[in-house]
């Protein structure tokens, strides 16, 4: 019996939200719903500016991986991480949520340093365009990945966007995929962005050959594959990966793995904020597959809990996840979807 169900990799970045007017938002000059990286002068400059116009910004400890670690902590599964943090005021806020959150993320912090942070601007179309630094968590590399905490978990779940970093980030997949495959844990990546394909590709191809569970949206689905839509890219990842999960918004999640292979429709919902959605797919997902819940199960309730955090703001789950695990199940044996 291993410690931890899953242990992830990656970014450790506190995000900061901030719901903002379309008019304010406009004036920023953002195009909205982008990702974008930005030094930490830039971040600086941005908070400060923000901070001047007296509005509330709400700190939560996160990143993609990082979330869907703490969404299946949520839900009961027992989880660990390898990240990077420093030792400012938002590293330390980290350490102490993960703490509470009973997440062995080990000793992240790293002395004289810069925490990551990820400002989330969220208009009110629910769309939310990110500023994101990632200071200190971009020095994670192959000395700071825990060859215990992989091999005391049933999976390893890497990031996707720390393939962006070929100095440190590629170094510390590869040593974490060899030491997934020398203690028998498996491996499981996120695609994170579209990007991470098309930029990344050759790392990222490297790594699936050694990957047991994918996880993507369509969009990333269709630029692994270089297909031009979402069941073309489906069927054409299940010759790159022996299990996959292909989630396309408002139209369900397409899954296969260990044998079954289903399309399972999503929640009708009027989202608030789309931020974390993925994260906490993979994050339940993750859990009903460790805790013995056919795939088809799993990805129904991973799709009721992702309705559940696009109609709040943030992507860490306000509420008992456990309940609406359970309201998931109800639902899908009164809706008898198959699987």
């Amino acid at each position: 019996m291993r410690s931890y169900n899953v242990c992830g990799l990656g970014n450790a970045i506190v995000d900061i939200f901030l719901e903002t007017s379309d008019q304010e938002f406009a004036g920023l000059g953002f195009e909205r719903g982008t990702m974008r990286l930005v030094d930490a002068a830039e971040q600086k400059a941005l908070l400060e500016q923000l901070n001047t116009k007296g509005h509330e910004l709400r700190l939560v400890s996160g990143g993609s991986v990082a979330n869907s670690i703490i969404g299946m902590s949520q839900l009961g599964g027992k989880g660990a991480f390898i990240g990077c943090v420093g030792d400012d005021r938002y590293g330390l806020h980290y350490v102490e949520e993960f703490s509470d959150l009973k997440i062995n993320i080990g000793n992240p912090v790293i002395v004289s340093e810069a925490t990551g942070t990820s400002l989330v601007l969220v208009t009110p179309d629910a769309e939310r365009t990110m500023r994101t630094c990632l200071a200190v968590s971009s020095h994670l590399a192959a000395k700071h990945v825990d060859a215990d905490r992989i091999a005391q978990s049933e999976w390893l779940f890497i990031e996707g966007y720390v393939f962006a970093n070929p100095e440190t980030g590629q170094h510390a997949i590869r040593e974490a995929i060899r030491c997934a495959k020398h203690s028998g844990t498996k491996i499981a990546i996120t695609c994170s962005d579209g990007f991470i394909p098309q930029v990344f590709g050759d790392a990222l191809h490297e790594a699936l050959k050694d990957c047991t569970l994918l996880f993507c949206n369509a969009p990333e689905a269709m630029a692994i594959t270089k297909t031009d839509d979402s069941t073309k890219a489906f069927n054409a990842l299940k010759t790159i990966v022996p299990n996959c999960v292909v989630t396309d918004g408002p139209n369900g999640a397409f899954v296969n793995y260990e044998g079954t292979e289903c399309h399972v429709p999503s929640f009708v919902c009027q989202p608030k904020d789309l931020t974390g959605a993925g994260d906490m797919f993979a994050g339940a997902f993750l859990y009903g597959i460790t805790h013995g819940y056919a795939p088809a199960v799993a990805a129904r309730a991973a799709n009721f809990l992702c309705m559940k955090v696009i109609t709040q703001v943030g992507a860490r789950l306000i509420g008992d996840a456990q309940t609406f695990w359970q309201e998931a199940l109800d639902d899908y044996r009164a809706d008898d979807v198959g699987g």
